[in-house]
């Protein structure tokens, strides 16, 4: 429960507070032609779940390995 309670709360912190609520603090870095603040709202919490998704995928396997509990 810890790890997925991490990982949402990277995510969170990536989709809400990055694109949402720290934007116009990052709004003055420019970051592939628009600001950080729009990338992040549009890109940024996307390619950022889909790290924890295979973050999350290698560490359980990981774990099941450490376990003997893998197929």
């Amino acid at each position: 429960m810890r790890i997925i309670s991490i990982c949402m709360a990277i995510w969170a912190l990536v989709s809400f507070g990055f694109g949402i609520v720290l934007r116009p603090l990052i709004s003055g870095i420019p970051i592939g032609g628009t600001d950080l603040g729009f990338w992040f709202a549009q890109q940024g919490s996307i390619l950022t779940f889909i790290a924890l998704i295979f973050y999350y995928r290698w560490y359980m396997n990981k774990l099941d390995r450490k376990f003997d509990v893998d197929e």
